[in-house]
């Protein structure tokens, strides 16, 4: 069996479906315990790579406890992650339908930012990638918003909402990366991958 083009440190299954998007094989790192608690003074930019930095480094030493040096030298640790900011502040996961209904009204008719950051972490190199998309809704009705609720799509979603799903509808523009926005920007990634021979 061929060894995978690198370890992913992330759970989510939508990182692992972009990977498999285009041809990157992967071996997934899993009980990695991060804490995610934003710090205070913390912009949403110095979020996201700090998380992607950490996660990368407790996937790499999760690794390095099993695989030899060599094997660490070849492979590296993706870490990535995504929030969404607006006006400054993140929108995490909505804790209720509530705050479902009161994050996607803020976001109505406006503008935000899906910041991604992915870090490659291995034995003899470092890399990361900060990706900032801007993304545009409608004006949303509340009886859209409550009737997207019902989908059971924003329930587990930063922001209350997933681009490649329902919400794709309330998009009116969208400056950046697709990819990024779901979770991985995969022309970055790829050229990091491609710069390390893959």
């Amino acid at each position: 069996m061929s060894p995978p083009d690198l370890y992913l440190a992330s759970s989510s299954p939508r990182r692992r479906d972009l990977l498999k998007q285009i041809g990157i094989t992967f071996e997934l790192v899993p009980g990695l315990d991060v804490d995610e608690s934003l710090r205070e003074g913390e912009t949403p930019e110095q979020y996201v790579v700090r998380l992607a930095y950490e996660k990368a480094m407790a996937g790499y030493n999760k690794i390095s406890s099993t695989k030899d040096g060599a094997t660490l030298a070849e492979i590296p640790v993706l870490g990535a992650d995504t929030c969404i900011a607006l006006d400054g502040r993140i929108l995490g996961q909505p804790v209720d339908r509530d705050d479902a209904i009161r994050m996607l009204q803020c976001l109505s008719g406006r503008s935000h930012k899906v910041l991604t950051a992915i870090y490659l972490l291995s034995a003899d190199l470092e890399q990361q990638y900060l990706s900032t998309s801007v993304v545009e809704f409608k004006v949303l009705e509340l009886d859209e918003i409550a009737s997207y609720w019902e989908s059971g799509e924003p329930a587990d979603k930063a922001g209350a909402y997933a681009i490649q799903g329902v919400a794709a509808k309330f998009i009116s523009s969208l400056e950046g990366s697709f990819s990024a926005v779901v979770g991985l920007p995969l022309h970055e990634l790829s050229e990091m991958l491609r710069s390390r021979g893959l």
